[in-house]
């Protein structure tokens, strides 16, 4: 058995994304996800309240990394700047994560569910985005652009990394920004 919540909720996920991976998304159930993972299926729902959010508990960890990384920006740094800050702070864990990240992207892109579902988790994330600025003091029109602006570059340079093994997310992020601004001047 794991000694603690976290080794649980770790073997669950990865027990999940295989079986995923294995059968798709809908032939497999909660119980046989716990029984890959060595748990109880009461163990699965003590940490995930469906089978979609096994899948979706990287949002936890994306989150922080978002919060920390803008708290890390200091304040009197423009939005614009502040985001481009913490969009390279956070580039190393999501290429730490790439493998387990490019399993969820064809389990996800393959289950309609599952689409609508990262949707809604990514606007939650955007909406958090937007507020965190807020309260830096951008207006709120300022910081939902920027928010939108900035996590749609990052979202278009991981889909770039995805279709480019071998490369490196920074490298599509420094371009993917530049490009936008070169898109802005003209």
């Amino acid at each position: 058995m794991p000694r603690s919540g976290k080794e649980a909720r770790a073997r669950l996920e990865t027990a999940a994304l295989e079986l995923f991976a294995e059968r798709g998304f809908d032939a497999v159930t909660t119980a046989e996800i716990a029984s890959q993972a060595g748990l109880t299926e009461r163990t699965y729902f003590r940490h995930f309240p469906d089978k979609r959010e096994v899948l979706f508990d990287g949002e936890r960890r994306l989150t922080a990394w978002v919060i920390d990384a803008l708290a890390s920006v200091p304040a009197e740094t423009p939005p614009w700047q502040a985001m481009r800050r913490t969009i390279d702070a956070i580039v190393p864990p999501l290429e730490a994560n790439r493998a387990a990240a490019d399993r969820l992207s064809i389990i996800v892109t393959a289950t309609p569910s599952l689409r609508e579902r990262a949707a809604s988790k990514e606007a939650h994330l955007v909406g958090l985005i937007t507020d965190l600025l807020v309260d830096r003091g951008s207006s709120p029109d300022e910081a939902a652009l920027v928010a939108r602006t900035a996590w749609g570059v990052l979202t278009h340079a991981m889909g770039v990394w995805r279709a480019a093994p071998g490369t490196a997310l920074q490298q599509h992020v420094d371009h993917d920004f530049s490009l936008l601004g070169g898109l802005i001047i003209a």
